[in-house]
């Protein structure tokens, strides 16, 4: 490491720890009400949350990887269980052979609004209720401003 890089100070440690422990614990905490609940890890739920936002509630798989945050070796391994489970299916793309398509099934749809509420409750009470709709604003602008260039 470069040592005329200057470490991070105290303020902005904390700002990048706060982050990433706000994070992980929410996750957490989302992750473990709607596995409690319904069998559903969050990763799953979100899955299931951008084929039913998607047109015909289908989306290509490389598309799904991006929008959920996992690798595509991690999509395949999720969408594997979940085909198992009958919550998705996965159909070839007409106009490219190695491309392939998540499309959710009845039963995911089923599934999906099942864990709603609970995901709706959990985000409100361990995450909404801290702030003001101004503040969620604000934030919102700082996270674009974060992943402008980042993400997709």
């Amino acid at each position: 490491m470069d040592s005329t890089i200057p470490r991070l100070d105290a303020r902005e440690q904390r700002a990048w720890r706060g982050l990433h422990r706000a994070h992980d614990c929410l996750s957490k905490a989302l992750d473990t009400r709607l596995d409690a609940a319904h069998g559903l890890p969050l990763t799953s739920y979100e899955v299931l949350l951008h084929l039913s936002e998607a047109d015909e509630g289908r989306m290509r798989m490389h598309d799904l990887a991006s929008s959920v945050m996992l690798s595509r070796s991690g999509l395949t391994r999720l969408a594997d269980r979940l085909e198992r489970e009958g919550y998705l299916e996965r159909c070839s793309c007409a106009h490219d052979a190695r491309g392939a398509f998540a499309v959710l099934t009845p039963a995911g749809f089923e599934k999906l609004e099942a864990a709603r509420e609970t995901y709706l409750v959990t985000v409100r009470e361990l995450f909404v209720r801290h702030f003001t709709p101004e503040e969620l604003d604000r934030l919102n602008e700082a996270w674009n401003r974060i992943l402008g260039g980042i993400c997709r």
